[in-house]
This record gives C-alpha cells, structure tokens and sequence, in this order.
C-alpha cells in the first residue's frame, strides 16, 4: 500500500527500503538503520552555494571518463547495515549524500547507487550537524567508504576522513585559503576560496 502523506508513517517504527519505494509524499527523508530522517525542504543559500561551487570543480574531472561518475542530491545510496543482502526488504538505509564519486558502473542502477561510494561529501546544515558528524561517519566507516569529506560553511573548513584499516582518520582539516587534494583521486585540486563566499 503506497503512503501519500508524511503524518501516515509512523516515526516509532523501522523501515525498509522496500517500504520506502512505496512512499509518494513531497518531503525528502532518509532512512538510516531503518529509522526515518526527515530531510530539509530547502537547503541554506550556504548550503548551495557550497554544493554548486564543489560540483562545478570536480564535474569536469570525472565527466570525461567512464568509470568514476559524480552524482549531486537527490540522489539514492543504499548502504548495507550488517547483512551483505540487496533484497529491498533487507536493507535500512537509504541516504542521499550532496556529492558522491562511484567508481564502480555495476554499483549504478536507474534507482541509483548500491554499495558504497568512493567519495562521500556532506554540507553541513545548522540542522544536521550531529547526524553527519555522528551517525553518517559511523555509517560510511562500517560500509567502508573509502572518503569522506564534511563540509562546513559557517566554520569555513572541510574535514577529510580516510579509511585505513576499518577505521576513519581525520586526514587534514582544510580552511577557505586551503586547496583540497584527495588521496585517492591525485585530479582533485579543490580551492576552498571558491567555494566558500
């Protein structure tokens, strides 16, 4: 049975991603562990300015190959919690990262990605930042995302956590007169003065 509206779920209650394929309500959510997280309707201009300034750089890197692809939100990973199933009913998280690298074509498919990205970059929101500094990088870290950076506007800075041996390390933090290189990506050379305003 598809749910039209938001106030139809029940907050109390653990979701599937085959649960949420059946919801057909305006509002943006993410399920993480099955439980429903309720997205902003409308990012900052801090937020955006950011994403677009990030996007824009690092579009032109990866759009001349076919291997690695750069996706912007809304757009869906689904990540695996302890079972490795890709059945719809066996997975609980569904999240939608505002920049994501997918080095993988088989990990792509026309609901979006499967399996963990190989770059993960969050914009922080006055309203997620517990989420994305807790939750999300024990959720990438146990999905072994190899990169993620988080992105702070208001701060003007960037952290840039890398996975070695399991776990997250806190690579660098970079400030708006730094540039961003990536281990992984050697292309990568991200100005910050341009992203922040």
């Amino acid at each position: 049975m598809s749910v039209t509206k938001f106030s139809q779920l029940d907050l109390t209650k653990r979701y599937s991603y085959a649960d949420y394929l059946t919801w057909q309500f305006k509002e943006r959510v993410e399920l993480i562990k099955g439980w429903i997280y309720k997205m902003s309707t409308s990012p900052s201009f801090e937020h955006q300015h950011c994403s677009s300034h990030i996007f824009g750089h690092l579009y032109p890197l990866f759009s001349k190959t076919e291997k690695s692809q750069l996706y912007s939100a809304p757009f869906d990973v689904r990540l695996f919690d302890n079972k490795k199933s890709t059945s719809d009913k066996a997975i609980y998280t569904v999240v939608q990262p505002d920049l994501l690298v997918v080095c993988d074509p088989d990990q792509i498919d026309n609901r979006g990605v499967i399996g963990p990205p190989n770059l993960i970059v969050e914009i922080l929101s006055p309203g997620n930042s517990k989420r994305e500094m807790k939750e999300k990088y024990e959720l990438y870290e146990l999905n072994k995302v190899p990169e993620y950076w988080v992105v702070n506007p208001s701060m003007r800075d960037m952290h840039q956590f890398i996975l070695h041996d399991g776990k997250y390390v806190l690579n660098k933090i970079y400030f708006d007169d730094d540039v961003v290189k990536s281990p992984q990506f050697k292309k990568i050379k991200l100005p910050l003065s341009k992203v922040f305003r």
